[in-house]
This record gives C-alpha cells, structure tokens and sequence, in this order.
C-alpha cells in the first residue's frame, strides 16, 4: 500500500504529494462547506485524478498531522496492492429515509470478501443509528463499518457529501473494501463525566426527543444552561446525553443535539433516543478526553495485527461538541492519538456531527457522538 498527502488552500491551490508506483484508487478528501459547495475542488481532484474513486464531505474542521485546519482542504491518495474497492451512494430526502439509504448501500456493497466499509454521511437530514442498521442488515454484524456524519462547523445549516460527483446535501456514500490483504482496525472513546440526575426517555420518535421523566426534554436543557440556552442547539454540544437501555447498563452510548423546536420543546439527536432508556448529562474534562483520543488510537492500531508497523493510513473522525469545548487545547487530542499510532500510519480526518464505528464493548457498528473515532487502513505482507 501507498499513501500521499494532498491539501489545498486558496493562497497555494492544491499541493500533492505524488505516490512513486502508480496511480491512487481513492482519493478522501475533507473541508469546510464555504470551501466545498461551488465544487471546483472535485473538479480539480478528478481532472488530476481520473481513475481514481473519490469521496469527501464538509466538516467542523479538518485534521492533518498534529494540526487543525479551517482554510485548507486536507485529502490523502491510496494505491493498494492487493485490495478491490467499491463506491456506492445513496440520496436520504429526511431522517425517515435514513435506514432504507442504509439498506441500499449494504446492497451495493455486500460480497464475500468483503472486509470493511467506510461511510460518509448528510450530517443533518440523516438519523445515523438508522442509517449503521441499515447497512449492517445487508452487509452482517461481522463487517466493520466506520465513519461519520458531515459538519457545517457550529452553523448547523447544511452539510455536504460527494461520492464520485460534487458535494451536495441528502447524500449518503460509503467505500467497500475487499480481500484478505486489507487490514482495517478501529477504535472509539469518549472521555466525559456524566453528572446529574439520570432520567427515562418518556417520550420520544426516533431520533427526536420529546419528554424525559414526564417533562419536556428542551425545559431541562434550558435550566442547566441558563443564559447559555440562547445559544442553543450549539450550546447544547457542550452538555450531551449519555443513554443506555436499563436493561444493558453497561452498553451506554453518546448522543449530540442537531437541533432544536422551541415550540414543540423538542431536541433532534444524530442517531435514536429510545423510549424507556435511560439517559444523563455528561460535561467534558481535558485530560480525559485526550486520553480518550488516546485510547481510541490504541484499539485502531492494536486492530491491525500483523499489519500494524506497514504504511497506512488512519482517519481521525471526532465530534464538534469536543472541539468546541477543548478550543485552543483540541491539538491535545489530535496529538494524543498521534503518539500512538506510530511512524508508519499518515494520518487526517474531521470534526463531524456523529461518529461511526463498532462499540469498544460490544463490536456492534453503530453511531456514536462525541468521541474521537479511528479508523486504520493498511494491507498484509503478500
């Protein structure tokens, strides 16, 4: 395997590290919506790339190295030695959607030898967890999928997916990976301290919540926040919600307000807010959500076996809500994950609205939200 780093910016254009033994077979690319929509930057990929599938997405911020960058492009080329690749893409008009997109998806990917999948997604139109079940329907538990949902950085107005085609809104496109070469780990941490009362999701539908203990879900939001609660749903990134079903308290996941009804008093998530589950209030502390970083990067890596000191390539898909958080000190996940993926691992990635990988625990694919979520590509010795 080969890997190139590309990245443009508008002062320098598109700086591309060429690879030595051939052309690329994936091109993955990620920037900010202001950068991306008028899609002359896929333009210009696929005139130097012709061959090649490409897929990118609009972000909260992109990762390079030990950096963060918001007005530069950041994208990496991958030629594989033994290893077949497959684009599929599908359109999501509205959340209810999102599952059936999945199904397509799976359909359009699933084969034997198929080893993993990497999947973009609209980070607003989209329930996530719907669209992971989905695909995992046609696909089977046993075929690792990662990933993420697009971000528009704290605007939350539109988020874009382009999969061998521009950017747009609504899109849903994921890459298949196949054969017994191709080596793909992955790892997903948090890194909050839940607080507070926990409460039952009296009601709710899908991935919009309604009431918890009896009470509209917005009331409790706004009494935390206080005076922060003007600034919501951003705000809200700050302040997510740890669920889990009472049955199964120690599978817990993460969810992350994308919007807001002040009339209804009710909050849309990134993936499901079952009824009956049960639900608490987290709050960030640096050094845990570096070490969460941290710890994700050693699943990842640990993921690849025998694989684990060759080339490669892994992306780094954490959630706005820490970036936010964090602000100046977000370098010190970015660096975390870093140290521990050694030398021969490139890596670049997003700041996402809803992260995409199997639980630590568990090894089910589903969405997560506010973790750092890496994914390692790398091939076996022939």
């Amino acid at each position: 395997m080969e890997v190139g780093h590309l990245s443009w910016s508008q002062s320098a254009g598109w700086r591309v590290e060429e690879l030595a033994q051939g052309k690329p077979d994936v091109i993955l690319y990620f920037g900010s919506r202001e950068m991306l929509a008028c899609g002359s930057r896929y333009g210009e990929l696929r005139a130097m790339f012709p061959d090649a599938a490409i897929l990118g997405c609009t972000t909260g911020g992109q990762i390079r190295g030990d950096d963060i960058f918001d007005d530069e492009i950041s994208a990496v080329a991958m030629r594989f030695d033994a290893t077949a690749i497959k684009l599929a893409c599908e359109t999501a008009n509205s959340a209810l959607d999102s599952r059936a997109a999945g199904r397509s998806i799976g359909e359009k990917l699933q084969g034997s030898d198929l080893a993993g999948i990497f999947v973009l997604s609209d980070g607003l139109n989209v329930n996530g967890s719907e669209l992971v079940a989905g695909i995992t329907e046609r696909v089977g538990a046993h075929v690792p999928v990662t990933g993420g949902l697009a971000g528009d950085g704290a605007k939350f107005e539109q988020t874009l997916v382009g999969a061998d085609c521009p950017p747009r809104s609504h899109a849903v496109a994921a890459i298949g990976f196949y054969g017994n070469a191709i080596r793909i780990g992955h790892g997903s941490a948090g890194g909050w301290d839940v607080f507070g009362p926990r409460r039952r999701i009296t009601r709710s539908d899908g991935n919009i919540l309604f009431e918890l203990d009896g009470e509209p879900a917005l009331d409790l939001y706004e009494r935390y926040l206080g005076d922060e609660a003007k600034g919501l749903p951003g705000s809200a990134l700050l302040f997510p919600l740890q669920i889990n079903d009472p049955r199964h308290p120690e599978h817990t996941v993460v969810r992350t307000v994308l919007a807001i009804d002040r009339e209804r008093r009710t909050m849309t998530f990134a993936g499901d807010m079952p009824e009956g589950w049960v639900a608490q209030l987290m709050r960030g502390n640096f050094t845990q959500l570096a070490e969460g970083a941290a710890e994700a990067a050693r699943q990842a890596r640990a993921g690849l076996a025998e694989a684990k000191d060759r080339n490669g390539v892994a992306v780094l898909v954490s959630c706005i809500g820490r970036r936010l958080l964090m602000r100046q000190r977000t370098t010190e996940e970015i660096e975390a994950a870093g140290a521990e993926l050694g030398a021969r691992l490139q890596y670049l990635g997003f700041y996402s609205y809803g992260e995409i990988s199997p639980h630590a625990e568990s090894g089910i694919c589903e969405l997560h939200n506010q973790t750092m979520t890496v994914t390692t590509i790398t091939e076996a010795a022939a």
